[in-house]
């Protein structure tokens, strides 16, 4: 490069520097550094900057632990359109130096919720100034975004004391362990389209079921029901005798059985327990949701369709099938951990191999099977309560629909007071056989295969061995009479009851058990 086009660009910059300072907004440029400077009583460049990430669905968790750390303080915004999303702290002041472009301004805020029907507004993007044991700190806080690269949300922190950042941080995660939100709360995690990473969390209300909502072989929900949540009241015994709390339940039958809607029991039965609901995609955040269950303990970690990772390794980012993962998350908790794992699969068959490899995280597996025909009677009487049907055409109904799921049966009673709807007259018996005999014509046998239906009668369905599972001793299985039996030899019997999607209220959910309409 020649000596005049050095001083060419060297006059050019000089005059841009002028042409910036000539501008009213030039002064106001200067602000973000003028004031962190007035505020930590030394030049902020010559400071380091401390980063502390925070996960996405966490980001509520620490904007409310920060209005507590500085609420002595004041919290300013940071003006400078999209670049500052681009940039760090550390790069905004630097940045400064040159071309002075970040005004102080409102903080940003985001809508965010903090339960099934709450919201708060958080600060998205904020400068805190304040002071910790008489020293001046600045934090700039900004939440997630992906659609800027920005994955986790973060904390800058400037101090000219690294005692007090380490203070203040340490005091953060400490909090942020014990601390959240999401305790005690039924929520699932969700995915980002801009990212591979957990964006947030949704909030759900815990479902209100009663027992007698649901319909299943006589000692089946209460032997499931006894495992997930009664195991927490003998921790003491367990942790005196070396014995492991956390323990995980397999519920696994064909489509429309009532796996799901077993779980929504579990969840109405456990008020105060933190519950986690994975599925489909969000999967692939069974490690964090590990973590999270572990800190908001006791807790319930439902893995929806499990069959559909036990061999696909596209779910996951690893060599191994996502399932082995989740099945390592598992073992991965601490003895003393109240963590509940509940599977449910509409395939067993694909499990299986998956779950020989990994023996031990299993300790119950139960077959939800297609309801008898004394079942279909309940769940038809549960789902026409308030209906005028007899109690003749109730039996009648159930005996000619063997084979059928309790999604079946719901749609059964749906048909029935269609038909009467479109006739305009009201809901009889006949509006209900003539609904029975529509759907089991053979015309509508894909209609039945689609409702989960038109398999063999519990009795007809043959044994799967506990023995093929590779479960050590200590595994449970239940036989079509639903007596334990330890160890590998004994088998499981015949089942299978379905889900609904948790957490809607879907016609092929509901399967197999009772739910209210």
């Amino acid at each position: 490069m020649g000596d005049e086009l050095r001083a060419f660009i060297r006059d050019f910059g000089t005059m841009v520097r002028l042409a910036q300072e000539a501008q009213p907004h030039s002064a106001r440029g200067r602000e973000l550094v003028e004031t962190l400077a007035a505020h930590l009583g030394v030049d902020p460049g010559s400071l380091p900057v401390v980063v502390e990430d925070v996960p996405a669905h966490r980001f509520v968790d620490a904007d409310i632990l920060l209005a507590s750390l500085t609420r002595e303080g004041r919290c300013v915004g940071v003006g400078g359109g999209d670049q500052r999303h681009h940039m760090s702290l550390g790069d905004m002041i630097q940045q400064s130096e040159l071309y002075p472009n970040f005004p102080l301004s409102q903080p940003d805020y985001a809508n965010l919720p903090v339960g099934p029907d709450e919201q708060r507004q958080a600060v998205a993007l904020g400068l805190h100034l304040f002071h910790r044991d008489g020293v001046p700190v600045a934090l700039l806080q900004r939440r997630a975004e992906p659609r800027y690269g920005r994955q986790v949300a973060s904390l800058e922190v400037l101090c000219a004391d690294a005692d007090a950042v380490a203070g203040l941080l340490a005091e953060f995660r400490r909090r942020m362990q014990r601390e959240s939100v999401m305790k005690g709360q039924v929520l699932s995690l969700t995915t980002e389209d801009f990212g591979p990473s957990a964006a947030g969390v949704t909030f759900h209300r815990r479902p209100t079921l009663e027992a007698a909502d649901v319909i299943l072989p006589d000692g089946l929900l209460e032997r499931v029901s006894e495992h997930a949540l009664g195991i927490a009241s003998h921790r003491e015994a367990l942790q005196r005798a070396g014995q492991h709390l956390k323990r995980g339940i397999l519920l696994y039958g064909p489509p429309g059985t009532g796996k799901t809607h077993t779980v929504r029991y579990l969840l109405s039965a456990s008020e105060g327990t933190t519950a986690i609901i994975l599925s489909g995609g969000t999967l692939a955040h069974i490690a964090e949701a590990a973590r999270m269950a572990r800190a908001l303990q006791p807790s319930i970690v439902v893995l929806e369709d499990c069959d559909l990772i036990a061999e696909d390794r596209s779910f996951g980012h690893g060599p191994q099938p996502l399932l082995f993962e989740v099945l390592d998350a598992m073992d991965g908790l601490d003895d003393d951990a109240d963590v509940t794992f509940v599977l449910t699969t509409n395939r067993v068959d694909m499990l299986e191999r998956a779950l020989a490899q990994r023996p031990g995280r299993v300790d119950l597996a139960v077959e939800v099977p297609l309801p008898a025909e004394h079942e279909r009677a309940e769940l038809l009487r549960l789902y026409a309560r308030g209906l005028p049907f007899g109690a003749d055409a109730l039996g009648t109904a159930a005996g000619s629909t063997a084979g059928t799921t309790a999604s079946f049966t719901r749609e059964l009673v749906r048909r029935a007071v269609l038909a009467a709807a479109l006739e305009g007259v009201p809901v009889a018996d006949a509006h209900l056989l003539g609904a029975a005999d529509e759907l089991m014509a053979d015309d509508a046998s894909l209609t039945r295969s689609l409702l989960g239906s038109n398999g063999p009668e519990p009795a007809d369905l043959p044994a799967v061995p506990a023995a093929s599972f590779g479960w050590g001793p200590g595994a449970v299985a239940y036989s079509a009479g639903y007596s334990p039996a330890q160890g590998p030899g004994p088998g499981f019997a015949d089942g299978g009851y379905s889900e609904d999607g948790f957490p809607d209220d879907g016609v092929e959910g509901i399967g197999g058990v009772g739910g209210r309409p």
